[in-house]
């Protein structure tokens, strides 16, 4: 996917607070749903506070759904058409499966109903913007992140999660591609697991136990990352399995402080959650975008040697630095 333009973490902070939009704020409210993948993580936690800025800036009545878990699809399009039986006018959406969310952000779209796409893509030519993160270099950029963290042969175990979500999938090829340009690359042992904590902590450590020569742990999103954490902590191999996860949450944190984490590969969920609700706006004022490229909301490298400075604390704790 060609990116169109990259926003970074400063240029945010101050272009949120302007609130600028060549359509500008509607007198009537406009009906926004954001179906999300889950409702229960940091990093959906952070998406729907901009989201929230958002709608509070442009008048928007903003509705926030997802299902429970980040594998049910079909709770997903469920909410999709809930949303345009209440009268929505646009979504906010981020898919579960590339494919099978697909005939209902379809049918959204025939009843008139306008797609902004965050964070997760879909198989529909009905979306009007794409926003999120540039999963392809995000997985290059895990990939330098492993091979920063040590300096012998690596062999890695990758714990990836549903076969069908776009982002993951270009995340891993991503990672291969510039792991390909290594030769001290040895075995990738590759799981998919359920984006959830103690089903990822528990396959990493039955992984680890099968292969203890992996000497990398990779979790590609925050549930995946944290579980993977866990289980190098729980089996005590901090400094001998260095663990490369993605965004920010308290405990993988903590992780990076005590030598478990080496480095987060970390997202600006708050951005992917203020542009959709902007964007939609838009999209409803009748302004148009490059439904093929990609406004990226930038992605950077925290390790344990920068996680302290100004922008590595920006970035792990967004809300809490000046």
């Amino acid at each position: 996917m060609k990116i169109a333009k990259t926003l970074g973490a400063a240029l945010l902070c101050l272009g949120l607070l302007t609130g600028c939009t060549g359509q500008g704020v509607q007198a009537t409210p406009r009906n926004i749903t954001l179906v999300a993948k889950s409702t229960e993580t940091e990093f959906w936690k952070s998406v729907f506070a901009g989201a929230r800025a958002a709608a509070s800036e442009y008048n928007v009545n903003l509705n926030i759904v997802g299902p429970e878990t980040e594998e049910d699809y079909e709770t997903q399009n469920a909410l999709i058409e809930d949303a345009v039986a209440q009268g929505a006018e646009a979504l906010v959406f981020s898919a579960i499966s590339y494919t099978e969310n697909a005939p209902a952000i379809d049918a959204a779209a025939e009843a008139g109903v306008k797609i902004a796409v965050i964070d997760s893509d879909v198989d529909s030519q009905a979306v009007g913007v794409r926003i999120g993160t540039d999963n392809v270099e995000a997985g290059r950029m895990t990939a330098q992140a492993a091979l920063a963290a040590r300096e012998d042969r690596l062999v890695l175990g990758l714990i990836n999660y549903d076969l069908g979500s776009r982002n993951g999938q270009e995340r891993e090829q991503g990672l291969r591609e510039e792991l390909a340009r290594s030769d001290r690359v040895g075995e990738i042992y590759t799981l998919n697991v359920l984006a959830e904590v103690g089903d990822a902590r528990e396959k990493t450590m039955e992984l680890l136990r099968a292969h203890p020569e992996i000497n990398v742990v990779v979790g590609f999103n925050e549930p995946t990352a944290v579980g993977a954490a866990q289980a190098v902590d729980r089996l005590g191999l901090g400094g001998t399995v260095d663990v490369v996860g993605f965004d920010s949450n308290v405990e993988t944190v903590d992780l990076m402080q005590t030598g478990v984490v080496s480095a987060l590969i970390v997202q600006n969920p708050y951005a992917m959650g203020y542009l959709g609700v902007e964007a939609a706006c838009d999209l409803l004022g009748g302004e148009t975008f490059d439904p093929e490229a990609l406004l990226d909301t930038a992605t950077q490298i925290v390790t344990r040697e920068n996680m302290f400075s100004l922008e590595g604390q920006k970035a792990l704790f967004p809300f809490d630095t000046p």
